[in-house]
């Protein structure tokens, strides 16, 4: 188990003065959650600003191509084996102890690694991509979109590949609290998407080109970043060759292999509706069902992102056994997270999709069932997700991972049947009621676990003992 619950309370740095750590430990919590909330804002707004430009350019059966590659791209959110989630947690932990030594040697050894696996990633993609049924895999109307659909799904899987190692960066500043400053730069390559776009318009580009981009400011913007942090900001961090040590790979891979399976498991289950939904109604009803999808999901995204924020700063203050802390924050959490995504989820199932139809220039509007269905199916996540980052902060990965599973196995074949017999606004509906019974009893229960271990009155029987 995770070092930050299960040492010995003697075992750490102890803060001087534990309330002025809490006060420092609040400071540097509200900046990274006020830059995520803008730099999510923006990086909301741009595709909500893209989409438009990109439906009328591309025109519908290209559009919701596109919109099924980026759910398939999405689901490979796993390719970075868990690894980024698990250099996280460690180097919260080591930030603690002030152990930067140890600290050097996994982020090294995470780059190593992630390098290595994305040069083998890419090469097996461009080799294979000319055996996979691409006909088949998004249901294409005609073999003569076949070519575009490989070409887009080589430029994203691509772009998404090299970004991998390269978004390490923003996981190291996550883990040693630098939340705002790596906010900032994930904001700086969001806005980028949108000259280049705009660019590739105005030079009437080849659809593959208006995708490329459409999703290469975040890798741009990510080495930037890289070398910035690197070289001026925490060189005592840079990764060097000289640094990698097979023990730390051990427990990077031990760990991240938890998160890897939870994040494969998770990744599944929030992208694979538009893939259900083409399957089952065809690609005509993609684009509905994508739009409203995206518009809602920025909301449910906002909040797991605040809470991310909050992950490393979890990390700390279970080291030092400042459980009171942790159950203030995470109830503020909790409350902000339902208001935020239930309030304006009800708006827009009220409105109505009219206006969305309307803005993307599109024959058919999003019904208020498949709006609310969508924002219940947020609400659920949103709410379970501070739960789940104080669990993470811990390394307790297993009843995440067991909630999920449970869910896929329960929820695919629903939304499966549901979507041919009911409609696609059956889909979210169905995903919401089963994360209900399946992911918020694990989120509580695994919350609940991880306090009762770290409390000092349990930490002090272990020194005893």
């Amino acid at each position: 188990m995770h070092p930050a619950v299960t040492q010995p309370a003697d075992a750490r740095s102890a803060p001087a003065d534990p309330a002025a750590d809490d006060r420092g430990r609040d400071r540097r919590l509200v900046a990274g959650i006020a830059t995520t909330v803008g730099s999510r804002a923006v990086g909301a707004v741009v595709p909500l600003l893209l989409l438009p430009l990109t439906h009328r350019y591309l025109g519908t059966e290209l559009f919701s191509l596109w919109q099924a590659v980026t759910a398939l791209t999405a689901m490979a959110a796993f390719a970075d084996l868990g690894l980024g989630n698990g250099l996280m947690t460690k180097l919260a932990d080591t930030q603690a102890r002030g152990e930067t030594a140890q600290a050097r040697r996994y982020v090294s050894t995470a780059y190593l690694t992630l390098a290595g696996a994305a040069v083998a990633a890419c090469a097996a993609l461009w080799i294979g991509a000319l055996a996979v049924p691409w006909t088949s895999v998004f249901n294409l109307p005609s073999a003569d979109l076949v070519p575009t659909a490989r070409s887009m799904t080589l430029v994203c899987l691509t772009v998404f590949i090299l970004n991998v190692p390269m978004s390490l960066v923003i996981r190291v500043q996550y883990g040693v609290q630098q939340v705002a400053r790596a906010n900032t730069w994930q904001l700086a390559g969001s806005l980028l998407c949108l000259p280049l776009t705009l660019a590739a318009v105005a030079l009437d580009a080849a659809p593959v080109t208006l995708v490329a981009a459409v999703v290469i400011g975040p890798l741009l913007g990510n080495a930037v970043n890289s070398l910035w942090f690197y070289l001026r900001r925490m060189p005592e961090l840079a990764p060097s060759l000289r640094c990698v040590e097979a023990s730390a790979a051990r427990e990077l891979l031990r760990l991240g292999g938890m998160f890897l399976l939870l994040t494969a498991a998770l990744t599944v289950a929030t992208n694979a509706d538009p893939l259900i939904v083409a399957q089952t109604r065809g690609l005509a009803d993609v684009a509905v069902f994508a739009v409203a999808a995206r518009l809602i999901a920025q909301l449910g995204l906002l909040m797991s992102m605040v809470s991310a924020a909050a992950w490393p700063a979890h990390g700390e203050a279970l080291a030092h056994g400042r459980v009171a802390w942790i159950r203030r924050r995470t109830a503020r959490m909790t409350l902000v997270a339902a208001t935020a995504v239930g309030l304006p989820s009800v708006v827009v199932a009220l409105v109505g999709g009219q206006p969305l139809a309307a803005l993307m220039g599109m024959a058919e509007a999003p019904d208020r069932w498949l709006l609310a269905g969508l924002g219940a199916w947020w609400m659920v996540l949103a709410v379970a997700s501070p739960w789940f980052m104080v669990q993470n902060a811990a390394g307790v990965v297993r009843p995440q991972l067991v909630a999920w599973a449970a869910y896929l196995v329960l929820a695919v074949p629903l939304k499966w049947w549901g979507a041919g017999a009911l409609g696609m606004a059956a889909v979210p509906w169905l995903g919401a009621a089963v994360a209900l019974v399946t992911v918020f009893p694990a989120a509580l229960l695994g919350y609940r676990q991880v306090l009762a271990r770290a409390s000092p009155a349990v930490q002090a029987q272990r020194v005893t003992a």
